[in-house]
């Protein structure tokens, strides 16, 4: 079997003086050869030093372009010097009963998590597919810092962004997240997801929400979060409430969280390419 280590680059365009990459690797974790979109700044081919790395997770139905071509984070990546690895959303091909029925659960809303009921079981294990065999990928495979690493996401992705930095905040300096599946054990989204990830045992679905986990998180140094939100998006009350992670993680002392409310803007492209520029500026303060 292939090492998911050994990337096959598939595409190259040039960008912003850096090039946009997409390569193709094998996953012992989802059992399927996945796609990751890479992109390197001008610098990266003529600097030895190891560039500071940005992961961006992506939300439903996603793939790991959506973000490479509607979000224009490239122009900023370049100026802040810095490498961007956007993987896909799901494990692809497994073709297990409803896998493909709805566009909130199965291929393209893979959560990142790992699930435990069956069939999903099987192969849907996001989380370990990124904190073990993405990162290490990346790591051997390009002169990247693992000092100098950060997470950020949008929607489903916010949600991986926060449960999994959450989880391992030794491994990132710091993460942002866009819109986020906040409380999924509350949400639409996430009861659905979870119900069929995990069955219903509730303690298991806590250790995969963020607003959960922001309650017990403990460090010996205060992790830095930032989280903005669109007031007029459609799925803020029902499917994201980002304000109740919000309110838990104010109030732990290990957690120093920066919200910011963007007024007027929904829950699409158009609001993240409108602000992806501070959570770049944020992040650079922890990693550049």
């Amino acid at each position: 079997m292939t090492s998911p280590n050994v990337l096959t680059e598939t595409a190259r365009q040039k960008y912003f003086g850096g090039y946009q990459c997409t390569y193709e690797h094998w996953s012992n974790e989802l059992k399927c050869k996945m796609n990751v979109a890479v992109y390197f700044p001008p610098s990266y081919s003529s600097s030895a030093e190891k560039f500071p790395v940005l992961y961006f997770l992506s939300g439903l139905t996603c793939t790991h372009e959506n973000f490479t071509i509607k979000s224009g984070m490239q122009r900023i990546a370049a100026q802040h010097e810095m490498v961007v690895v956007s993987p896909d959303t799901s494990p692809r091909g497994s073709d297990h009963p409803k896998e493909h029925d709805d566009w909130d659960f199965g291929s393209g809303a893979g959560f990142y998590l790992d699930a435990t009921n069956t069939p999903w079981s099987e192969n849907y294990r996001m989380y370990s597919y990124v904190t073990q065999e993405l990162l290490g990928a990346i790591s051997e495979n390009f002169n990247v810092s693992e000092e100098k690493r950060a997470l950020s996401g949008h929607s489903m992705g916010g949600h991986g962004s926060l449960v999994i930095f959450l989880k391992n905040s030794h491994l990132f300096k710091c993460c942002t997240a866009l819109a986020p599946i906040s409380n999924p054990c509350k949400g639409l989204w996430g009861v659905k997801a979870f119900s069929n990830y995990f069955g219903e045992d509730k303690a298991v679905w806590a250790e995969w929400d963020a607003t959960e986990l922001a309650g017990k998180f403990k460090a010996d140094t205060p992790a830095n979060i930032l989280v903005c939100q669109g007031d007029t998006d459609k799925f803020l009350e029902k499917e994201l409430l980002t304000g109740n992670f919000v309110d838990v993680a104010k109030g732990n002392s290990c957690l120093n969280v920066d919200y910011r409310v963007r007024e007027g803007y929904d829950h699409f492209y158009p609001y993240i390419a409108t602000f992806l520029h501070e959570h770049f500026e944020y992040i650079a303060k922890f990693i550049c």
